[in-house]
């Protein structure tokens, strides 16, 4: 079992910046590949990006492709989504999920956060 939490999530101004963490805790959770989700209100969840469990390997949804980046430090159980330039388009909760694989896709992630909320006010 993993547990997940996120924080750092709040009201910043377009333009500007925000780190989002997600700290996890559980048996071996550095064992896992780590994505970050987004859902805005009346949307499906958007994959964001998502880490390898070493962390060698990344990958970026289009809309988020150069402006953020994901990291992880296993020592500290953390993965880290670096959010540049952000645009009004960007507010959502952002949740981060573990899984066994390396992917893109919601259902192949088996543990989840309850989520932090991203204002971008234009």
């Amino acid at each position: 079992q993993v547990q997940l939490v996120e924080s750092g999530g709040g009201l910043v101004q377009a333009g500007g910046s925000l780190r989002v963490s997600c700290a996890a805790s559980g048996r071996t959770s550095s064992r896992y590949a780590m994505g970050w989700f987004r859902q805005a209100p009346g949307k499906e969840r958007e994959f964001v990006a998502a880490i390898s469990a070493s962390g060698g390997d990344t990958y970026y949804g289009a809309s988020v492709k150069g402006r953020f980046t994901i990291s992880r430090d296993n020592a500290k159980d953390t993965v880290y989504l670096q959010m540049n330039s952000l645009k009004p388009e960007d507010t959502a909760v952002y949740y981060c999920a573990a899984g066994m694989l390396f992917t893109t896709t919601t259902r192949n992630y088996d543990y989840w956060g309850q989520g932090t909320q991203v204002t971008v006010s234009s």
